[in-house]
């Protein structure tokens, strides 16, 4: 999380949106840099509203604009999935396939989806809203980038950090399917992006 003063901005870090190299190129310029522990880096969107926002406006006298990054969903999973291959202290986990990693996800109950969350999780509120002023397309970084050049009145070079390896993370039909049912509130969001 970035929060820039002077600016009534604040960076909400989404998880596998590329919010690292957002910190490292802006931390100099924000007032406030916040990357540990990881339930402060990434707080969720209905927690900050609930907690930070009404603090910051208070003290600041006016409300602060956030702004988040989200990725393609499906896109998100696969940078999910090469983080935790890579990461991987034990062969099963790093030998297990994009498929397997997918459909573990959408069990029922199922840990991995409670460990990882989902984007629109993250970023809405309990009534499934947006809890985000401007959500911007990770595949259209520039974007958001311009944007935050015209805020903060700076050129911004995004550095290429926290990238895992390639790995391979195709799946079948059936299964992408699937994947796009159980990240229906992801899609939905996503889509309203455009």
């Amino acid at each position: 999380m970035l929060i820039f003063w002077d600016q009534r901005l604040v960076f909400l870090a989404t998880p596998k949106t590329g919010s690292t190299a957002v910190e490292v190129a802006l931390d100099s310029l924000a007032s406030v840099t916040i990357q540990r522990p990881a339930p402060f880096k990434h707080m969720p969107a209905q927690d900050f509203q609930a907690t930070l926002a009404p603090w910051l406006a208070a003290q600041a006298g006016a409300p602060f604009t956030t702004l988040a990054l989200m990725r393609e969903p499906v896109e998100w999973l696969r940078s999910w999935y090469r983080f935790r291959v890579e990461e991987a202290h034990e062969p099963a986990v790093a030998a297990q396939s994009f498929e397997a990693f997918a459909r573990a996800y959408m069990e029922t109950r199922s840990t991995l989806r409670a460990e990882i969350g989902s984007q629109a999780a993250h970023l809405c509120g309990a009534d499934g809203t947006p809890a985000v002023d401007r959500i911007f397309r990770y595949e259209e970084i520039d974007t958001f980038v311009q944007f935050l050049e015209d805020r903060l009145d700076c050129a911004i070079t995004l550095p290429r950090v926290n990238v895992p390896a390639a790995a391979d993370t195709e799946i079948s039909p059936e299964t992408l399917a699937a994947l796009r049912e159980a990240l229906a509130a992801d899609f939905a969001l996503y889509d309203s992006l455009a």
